[in-house]
């Protein structure tokens, strides 16, 4: 089985991160410029779904980039930053989840424009 076609934890993606940065990347950049990377590649996502999803058009002869390919970059470069900053994610998650359902459990459910 081959990277692509195996399900992965976050836990899983955080290692695997891990290791290419050690293997491939030298290093990980400061958090700071991780931060910058982040903003970049969430600009990027939103550019793109800004012109396939909203009024924004592509340029003429522009050619539009993976939706997959951006989010992924958003995900890789926001794993670096919690590997870089000790935050395991999949807690992180089930907490953040966990906080959601408690705070939002009949907030979404009365509120009127959520109704169709």
């Amino acid at each position: 089985m081959n990277d692509t076609d195996s399900k992965l934890t976050l836990a899983e993606a955080q290692q695997r991160v891990d290791e290419w940065i050690k293997s491939i990347g030298v290093r990980y950049f400061s958090e700071l410029t991780n931060l910058a990377q982040l903003v970049e590649e969430v600009g990027e996502l939103a550019r793109l779904i800004s012109r396939t999803y909203g009024e924004q058009s592509f340029k003429s002869g522009e050619k539009p980039s993976a939706l997959a390919d951006e989010m992924a970059d958003v995900l890789f470069v926001l794993i670096c930053l919690a590997n870089q900053t000790g935050v395991d994610l999949e807690t992180a998650f089930h907490a953040n989840i966990a906080k959601k359902t408690e705070r939002d459990k009949d907030r979404h459910r009365s509120n009127p424009k959520l109704r169709s």
